[in-house]
Order: structure tokens, then C-alpha cells, then sequence
């Protein structure tokens, strides 16, 4: 319960954080302040704790104690071999006066110096490959945080007092973490159709996730790739359901580099150790990636942009992710190309889940002819129907497609959750009862009236490789027979009932007097009407 209440606090407080920016600019470039502003807090907090407990083995009781702690070290003969140790272990360490703890003193004084901040920024990219450019989405001389250096300097200042109310050292990385994810969640529904860039619902993540994790749960050392990784919330999300959730590593891939930067963040702040993740920032379908050391994984996740279009270039026909199958996926929908890849990347007893558009599960002629090899080959192993309008920047209707490398059987479950939703004003979402029924109806693998449908490979080649749910799936509701006499039974009463009202409304019509010859001729014309 403290943690939930942490949670919310933390929540509160970045939230109001992002309330200075908010009549400045849009969500979508004051995410971009706001996220790497508290990461830098992040970054800073845990390094003057960490200085603190080389030196004395315990917590500081304040941040402040730590920074004091931490400058009379440097003035100590052993100052370097203190460095070098907080170096190896944190990758990165940070001046006395670049401390986000002296940045907020400083604000607080009003003779904070923004010039300073990007100093800090600057060292922190620079210390360490896995830092690097890390922060050049974040322009501390914006013309859109006020017009002239002061009031620019004010609005960065204001900015890391509120942020500075988020107590990090009392809070533990899931808790900061989950908060963090909130915020992008939060970010997502303010910003819209670029959401989908950045942002996969939580629902839809858990449900991909406990897909492709199930039966591999208690594996150590576990491998999970995303090569549309946007945020990292999709990758993330394996620790919740993983038994050895510390020896997991995540491999992931973003187009956008502001969102490969988000993503990085996101992974730091859930407490993820950097020799477990490998990020890129690339073109998952123009260049293979990864080529060396692990190429294959025991879960593959994916939500990539719908229907996008790619090169489709005669080369790929020599690409392994796509020579097997003699067809490329259109220039228009890369949607199977996407699909591929991601197989391609999955380890022989591995699950990997993709959402895709309906499409396809039944467009022809190129797709049609990987769908079919994929079946052939019995690589797909579930379609779940998910309901319309849970994303950010989509109201069309989506589908999860299970995949497997190699299996004995052929069949294929089809799942029609369409209706498994609640409503809400932009979007709908999902609750953990949906969820649940949802994966139960997965492990149970059956034919269920109305819900999900076994097919045999016979079944599947009747209807042409066609998979589109309602041809497996019937969830038509059947309306019941009305009853003609004990319609007409109805109507006779209420018929009474409208004559019974209407006799007492001309009762009291009736009973009405005025001296008033206008009135009166009123209620008479009133009363001819009623008797008709």
C-alpha cells in the first residue's frame, strides 16, 4: 500500500512538473523536457547515494548530506581512486556544482545558470557510449519555453524546483519506473495519433507479453526482442511475469531517435543493468539486425506502425529474413515484412506475438503467398481478435498473430475477443478480467461456442489460407423471437393507459376558470385538440 501511495506522489509531482510546460508547447515536445529532466535527477540522485554509500556503507539520510559528503572527498588524497570506483560502477560521474541537488538549490536562490545544465547534459552523453546524445531532444534555448534568455532561464529553473519534490531516494526503481510509464502512458493520450509512435497500451502489452513468456517463465538468463521497440514499455514488460526477472536481456530496436532516447531512459530508471540491454537506434527492415553475438531470442514482441510502407527492393529477395518465401511483402503494407523479420529473430522453441492490421489475415497475391508458406510451414499458431479503438493513434480494429518456428502440429486457434472491452470517451480499454480470459482461452486451446475455434490445417486450406476470424469464429448473437400477441397485449395498454392520462389531464382542463377571455379561449382550443 506505501508503494501504491509512493507511487501516486511521485505520479502528482511529475505531473504538476509538466503543468509549466503545458501552455507552452504540445505533448509531444514537452515530454521530451519533462522525461529527461527527471532522468538527469535519476541520474544525479543515485550518484550521490551511491558516493555516500562507498564512503560510509549506508543511505544519507538527504541528498544534500551526500553532495556535503561527496565534496569533502574530492579534497581528500584517494579523490581519484573514488572516481575511478563510482566510474566502473555507474558509467558516468558528476562535478559537485552539476548535481541536480545544486541545479534546484540554485533555482531556488534564483541564480540558477541554464548554460550549466547543459554542461552537465553534455558530460553525462560524453562519459559513456551508452549515454551518448542521450539529451539532444531537450533545447534549453527553445524560443517555445518564452521569449528572451530570462524568461527561458525561469521556465527550466520552475521546472527542476517542481521536479525536485520527487523524493528518488525513498523510492525504489519499479515504483519510479511504473511512475515514469505513467507519465509516457499519460503523454500518449495527450498527444494522439503520434502516440502510436512512442506507445503500446498497457493492456495489449500485457497480453503479447504473458503470450510469448508463457511456458519459458523460470528461464535463466531469458532473451526478449523488440525491433519496433518504441519506448521500451513492450520489452519492460517481461520482468513482471519472468521468475529470474534480474538475468533477462533485452534487445531492442527504434527508427525515431527521440524515441530510441526514451526507451533508453525508461530502461535505466526500471533499474535494467546496461550489460542486459542492447539498444539501437536504426531501420529494423532496411539493415538486419542484430548480425552478431545472440541473433535469435526466446521472445519476440512487436507493435510496428500498421501498413507502412517500405522499399520492397528486388535485393531483399536475397535477404534470409525473406528469401524463403520468393515474395516480397508490397511496397504499400509492410506488414508482413515486419512479421518476417521478427520470426526470422526467434529461437526454435521461442514465441514470438505481433499486433497487425486485419488485413492480414486474408489480402492476396504477395501476402496471400507468405501467409500460405507461413501456414504450410505451421509457424502460426494463434489469431486473437482484439476489440476497435484501444490505440493512441488508430480506431481500426486489430489482431495478435502467435508465431512459432517449429512444431509438430498445423492448426491454428482463432480467438475472437472483439468484444472484451470497456468503453471510454477516446479510446477503449481493457481490464486484467478481459486479460485474463483472454490467455485462459489461449493455454486452453479449444473450440469454445462463440469465443475461439481449433482449426485443423484442412480447415484452413478449405477456406483458401483466408483467416479471417468470422470464418472460424461465429459470435452472432441471435435475437430473440418476439412474440406478436403479447406485443399487441402490451400496446392495448399502453394505449389504455395514454386514454386513461389524457381523460384526467381533460378533467382538470375542464375545472380551470379565468377572467381572462384570452386564457380561456387558450384552454378551450387546448381542449378541442385533446378530444380530437
Amino acid at each position: 500500500m506505501a508503494e501504491q501511495e509512493n507511487s501516486k506522489d511521485l505520479i502528482s509531482v511529475l505531473w504538476s512538473g509538466a503543468d509549466i510546460l503545458r501552455s507552452k508547447m504540445d505533448a509531444n515536445e514537452y515530454k521530451d523536457y519533462l522525461l529527461g529532466i527527471v532522468f538527469y535527477k535519476y541520474l544525479s540522485d543515485s550518484f550521490l547515494i551511491k558516493v555516500y554509500d562507498l564512503i560510509y556503507d549506508e543511505k544519507p539520510e538527504t541528498l544534500k548530506i551526500a553532495l556535503n559528503v561527496f565534496i569533502d572527498a574530492l579534497k581528500d588524497e584517494s579523490a581519484e581512486e573514488l572516481k575511478d570506483e563510482i566510474k566502473s560502477s555507474c558509467h558516468y560521474v558528476i562535478e559537485p556544482e552539476l548535481t541536480y541537488t545544486n541545479f534546484a538549490e540554485a533555482a531556488r536562490n534564483n541564480f540558477f545558470n541554464r548554460e550549466q545544465l547543459q554542461k552537465a547534459f553534455n558530460n553525462i552523453e560524453q562519459s559513456d557510449p551508452l549515454f551518448a546524445d542521450l539529451f539532444t531532444d531537450i533545447d534549453l534555448y527553445s524560443n517555445r519555453l518564452g521569449t528572451g534568455d530570462q524568461k527561458q532561464s525561469d521556465t527550466i529553473a520552475s521546472l527542476l524546483k517542481e521536479i525536485d519534490k520527487a523524493d528518488l531516494l525513498n523510492t525504489d526503481t519499479d515504483v519510479l519506473g511504473n511512475a515514469y510509464e505513467y507519465l509516457i502512458g499519460q503523454f500518449a493520450s495527450e498527444t494522439g495519433k503520434k502516440a502510436g509512435e512512442f506507445y503500446t497500451p498497457q493492456a495489449v502489452s500485457k497480453i503479447l507479453t504473458r503470450i510469448a513468456i508463457s511456458g519459458q517463465e523460470s528461464k535463466k538468463g531469458l532473451s526478449v526482442y523488440d525491433p519496433c521497440m518504441g519506448s521500451g514499455s513492450l520489452l519492460l514488460n517481461a520482468k513482471k511475469y519472468a521468475l529470474e526477472p534480474i538475468y533477462i536481456k533485452y534487445y531492442g530496436q527504434e527508427l525515431m531517435t527521440s524515441t530510441y532516447n526514451l526507451a533508453r531512459m525508461n530502461m535505466f530508471l526500471h533499474g535494467i543493468a546496461p550489460e542486459n540491454q542492447r539498444l539501437r537506434n536504426g531501420d529494423t527492415l532496411d539493415g538486419d539486425w542484430p548480425t552478431e553475438e545472440e541473433t535469435d531470442f526466446n521472445m519476440v514482441l512487436m507493435n510496428p506502425p500498421y501498413s507502412a510502407k517500405w522499399s520492397a527492393a528486388a535485393g531483399f529477395l536475397q535477404d534470409e529474413r525473406f528469401s524463403d518465401y520468393g515474395v516480397l511483402a508490397p511496397k504499400s503494407k509492410a506488414d508482413y515484412a515486419f512479421l518476417l523479420h521478427g520470426l526470422y529473430h526467434l529461437k526454435n522453441n521461442g514465441t514470438m506475438a505481433i499486433v497487425l492490421p486485419h488485413g492480414v489475415l486474408f489480402r492476396g497475391v504477395a501476402e496471400g503467398k507468405i501467409r500460405e508458406k507461413l501456414l504450410r510451414s505451421g509457424n502460426i499458431y494463434a489469431i486473437i481478435g482484439l476489440p476497435a479503438n484501444l490505440f493512441y493513434n488508430t480506431s481500426i480494429p486489430t489482431c495478435i498473430v502467435v508465431l512459432k518456428k517449429h512444431r509438430d502440429g498445423r492448426d491454428v486457434l482463432f480467438i475472437d475477443a472483439s468484444k472484451k472491452f470497456k468503453k471510454g470517451k477516446k479510446q477503449n480499454t481493457m481490464t486484467d478480467e478481459h486479460i485474463d480470459a483472454i490467455v485462459d482461452l489461449y493455454h486452453k486451446r479449444e473450440t469454445i461456442d462463440k469465443e475461439s475455434y481449433l482449426a485443423s490445417f484442412e480447415d484452413i486450406e478449405k477456406n483458401d489460407f483466408n483467416l479471417n476470424i468470422p470464418r472460424y469464429v461465429d459470435n452472432f448473437e441471435k435475437e430473440e423471437e418476439i412474440n406478436l400477441n403479447e406485443l399487441l397485449t402490451e400496446m392495448k395498454q399502453t394505449d389504455d393507459e395514454i386514454k386513461k392520462a389524457q381523460n384526467e389531464v381533460l378533467s382538470c382542463l375542464k375545472d380551470l376558470t379565468s377572467s381572462d377571455q384570452d386564457i380561456m379561449l387558450s384552454i378551450n382550443r387546448l381542449v378541442e385538440m385533446i378530444e380530437g
